[in-house]
């Protein structure tokens, strides 16, 4: 077996940017991604976010092409809210990824697990160009 510690920041949203990560299912969905990054021999180490967009910090092993990762745990999730809260669940097709070295774990797991202040006061589009300022700054 090969040694690995590769970590991503994936972040997407929902589909039109609808607010569908309500309350009610926001921690099934966040069990279901763990489930699923289990399942496919990653690790999610931390996932929060908003009503219309969600941030995972993942292991994912080499083996597994971080689009392939991306889709599969998407998918299944979408699946999950459809089937057991018998409503229409999607997410955008897209999404964004950044490689996070061991180092500024602590830091993303921050801003992650944040999320509901951050967001209090900012868009996801500030949150993103100050995450991407943030981390080249810690890297320089």
């Amino acid at each position: 077996m090969s040694y690995w510690r590769l970590f991503f920041h994936f972040v997407w949203t929902t589909k039109r940017r609808d607010p569908l990560l309500t309350p009610d299912i926001e921690l099934r969905v966040h069990g279901m991604l763990r489930k699923e990054a289990n399942d496919m021999g990653a690790r999610l180490c931390f996932v929060n976010g908003m009503p219309d967009h969600i941030h995972m910090l993942a292991a994912v092993p080499p083996t597994i092409a971080l689009s392939d990762f991306a889709k599969q745990v998407k998918g299944a999730s979408s699946r999950f809210v459809t089937v057991q809260f018998d409503r229409a669940f999607d997410w955008q097709n897209s999404f964004a990824v950044f490689s996070v070295s061991e180092n500024n774990v602590p830091h993303v797991r921050n801003y992650i697990l944040n999320q509901k202040p951050h967001h209090a006061q900012n868009t996801l589009e500030a949150e993103w160009e100050k995450f991407a300022e943030d981390i080249y700054n810690a890297q320089s």
